[in-house]
């Protein structure tokens, strides 16, 4: 289609009790772009959100998210196509999985913190295990001073460095405990230096003598019970997941799904029985839309159809009517190109069909090689396919691939180049072109400059600046037609982007192939280019006064002047630049073709090394790599920016609304 789709604007009143219903279908269906008129600030009467509802619906995906946090579930982040509004059945079994992940996760935790005091326990014993007479015994000798206790392991050196022959550190086992032991006169000295370094007292249990062995047994005993009771319940906590990570995921779609249906009723116009949900549908689709509706509430809703001129707010300029593009595989694969810079307006011409075809050519042009686009177009069929994951962010990209790889590997073919090899080609070329024209050439197009073949270099330059004229010819039409469907005369005949911009360029084309044909300037290219220049130039002041505007020079004289000239010389200096811009399309065409080449003599300069042929593959590979991803980035990019400035910028200068209906999937596409 050249136009976007017909759209009707649909008013659908639904009892309270049939509203989740409909709004499930809406969502699943995709079809209805809701419009603004639905929303609380366009109705006195509005629907306030059902905060219970609500809070239940947060808390149960609260538990949800908290379970799968524990068993490392990864959840939906929206519905499921199978996805269902959640009930009474959904709600039990959403309290059972959470009762049984908490008991689990508490008997983890009580067991990880038996076993932490276990472990603790049993370093102690093993600290004072080689402490055999009674620590109170020693503690009371006239001469001595002990202190059990916590010490960095790293400041121990220093403290004993510090207190020399005054002091002595026994370290007690691996760990951070010592015995420190003194004189009695050294005992304020030792104090003093353990207390800066942070030392921590363990309290001896009195009449402490050493660690029984029975003791040290029976808290390894212990230790390995605990180990062995949290590996059970690893096992079922492992078991736990598989068996709810399927009941979790659904949970959670339907739960979002139940959070979008209360967010979008909040946003309804409604009473307290009824409700009135008003959006855009492809008049197409009004019909079936009507039929499917009724039989989901058994004829309880009530249905408005409007057409875009009958709507108030499309009338006053305050809203405008959604975009739907309807295209085949093709060219919907370049609708995102379109959107990125903007959606046309309701009613205007479709450029999408223009942007697919002139992508196609101008990057298979920029691109030429037959190996090369071989692997683009694998890449498109394996991106359109669902079963391929690592693709599967490129299934928007399946048809711009496919379709470009089909035009490099046609440009390679007219230049001879497969995976840079330059040589495959030559006999195969030869035949077929001696056959057809009895005279036989080693490739139709020869893109490295040399003595030979520079004209028909300065040729391939010219037919690419005449891509360029069909391009920004193609845009002038598309412009003056979209601002006569728009009913903005002015802008459609008299200026730089209508009917006297696009007489000017013509005639100036014109001109400039009779030069290069060997032909001159004659007396009637003066008339020729003056009088579209006087359209641009005259042009506000003749609107004013066919549509009886007062004063005629809006103005005055001296700033109509003015702004004739600037609009002239803004005329001129466009149409070059947007044409000659085209010229980059054979540079990069040129550069890919030197790449290749460089690419190609590298390989064939190893080939003859010891282990060339291996080196020769490296290269080859590498460089193929390379081209692909590297200089096929840098042709889209550039194509991308031919059609936005060369081509969008001549119809492109207002932009409507695109056509988003409401659904609860994201990557779903709009029936």
């Amino acid at each position: 289609m050249i136009r976007p789709r017909k759209m009707k604007q649909v008013q659908l009143t639904v009892l309270a009790r049939d509203a989740d219903a409909v709004i499930e279908f809406l969502g699943r269906r995709g079809i209805m772009h809701l419009s603004e008129e639905s929303g609380a600030d366009q109705d006195s009467h509005v629907h306030v959100l059902d905060e219970a509802a609500r809070k239940h619906i947060q808390e149960n995906l609260e538990k949800i998210r908290s379970g799968a946090a524990y068993l490392q579930i990864e959840l939906p982040l929206e519905p499921e196509e199978s996805s269902r509004l959640p009930g009474e059945t959904e709600d039990m079994l959403t309290g059972k999985i959470a009762d049984s992940i908490a008991l689990l996760s508490r008997r983890e935790n009580e067991e990880a913190a038996e076993k932490r005091k276990v472990e603790e326990a049993l370093n102690e014993a093993r600290a004072f295990s080689n402490l055999n007479a009674p620590f109170a015994d020693l503690d009371q000798l006239s001469y001595l001073t002990l202190r059990v206790g916590r010490l960095d392991p790293k400041k121990q050196a220093e403290i004993q460095e510090t207190l020399a022959d005054r002091a002595v550190l026994v370290p007690l086992g691996d760990g951070d405990r010592v015995l420190a032991a003194a004189s009695r006169k050294g005992r304020f000295a030792l104090d003093s230096e353990l207390k800066k370094q942070a030392f921590v007292p363990i309290t001896i249990p009195e009449g402490y003598k050493g660690v029984p062995a029975e003791l040290l047994s029976g808290l390894e005993s212990r230790l390995k019970g605990v180990e062995s009771a949290l590996e059970k319940t690893g096992r079922d906590k492992e078991l736990l997941r598989n068996e709810c990570g399927p009941a979790l995921r659904s949970l959670t779609a339907s739960y979002l799904m139940a959070d979008m249906v209360e967010h979008l009723k909040s946003r309804l116009a409604a009473t307290r029985n009824v409700y009135v949900l008003s959006g855009w549908v492809p008049a197409d689709q009004v019909a079936s839309l009507v039929a499917e509706l009724e039989k989901l509430t058994e004829n309880r809703v009530a249905v408005r159809a409007f057409n875009p001129e009958e709507v108030a707010g499309i009338r006053e300029g305050k809203a405008k009517v959604p975009v739907s593009l309807e295209h085949g595989s093709f060219v919907k694969g370049f609708e995102r190109v379109v959107f990125s810079y903007g959606a046309p307006l309701y009613g205007t011409i479709d450029p999408t069909p223009f942007v697919a075809f002139f992508f196609t050519v101008l990057f298979g042009i920029m691109f030429g090689d037959l190996g090369q686009g071989l692997v683009l177009l694998l890449l498109g069929i394996l991106a359109g396919r669902r079963n391929v994951k690592l693709l599967a962010n490129f299934r928007h990209f399946s048809s711009p691939l496919t379709a470009v790889g089909v035009s490099s590997m046609i440009m390679g073919l007219l230049n001879g180049a497969v995976f840079t090899n330059e040589e495959l080609l030559v006999r195969p070329t030869m035949a077929v072109t001696g056959l057809l024209t009895g005279k036989p050439v080693e490739r139709i197009l020869h893109l490295m400059p040399d003595k030979d073949n520079l004209e028909k270099l300065f040729y391939f330059f010219g037919f690419t600046i005449g891509v360029g004229v069909i391009l920004n010819s193609i845009g002038l039409l598309v412009n003056i037609i979209n601002q006569c469907t728009l009913k903005r005369y002015e802008r459609a005949f008299f200026s730089k982007t209508g009917l006297a911009g696009l007489l000017l360029f013509w005639y100036a084309v014109f001109i400039a192939l009779r030069i290069i044909a060997g032909g001159g300037l004659a007396w009637f290219d003066i008339p020729g280019l003056a009088l579209p220049a006087a359209g641009i130039f005259f042009g506000p002041l003749i609107w004013r006064i066919i549509a009886g505007k007062r004063p005629v020079l809006e103005h005055g004289l001296l700033v109509f002047i003015m702004e004739g000239f600037v609009e002239i010389l803004e005329t001129a200096s466009t149409y070059i630049s947007n044409t000659v811009s085209f010229l980059r399309v054979g540079a990069f065409a040129l550069s890919h073709a030197v790449l290749s080449f460089i690419v190609f003599t590298l390989s064939g300069m190893v080939r003859g090394l010891p282990v060339g042929p291996l080196f020769a593959l490296l290269i080859t590979v590498f460089g193929n790599v390379v081209i692909i991803l590297l200089e096929g980035m840098i042709v889209a990019i550039q194509v991308v920016r031919l059609q936005y400035y060369e081509f969008f910028s001549k119809f492109f200068t207002d932009t409507g609304v695109e056509f988003v209906p409401f659904r609860f999937r994201r990557e779903k596409s709009a029936g």
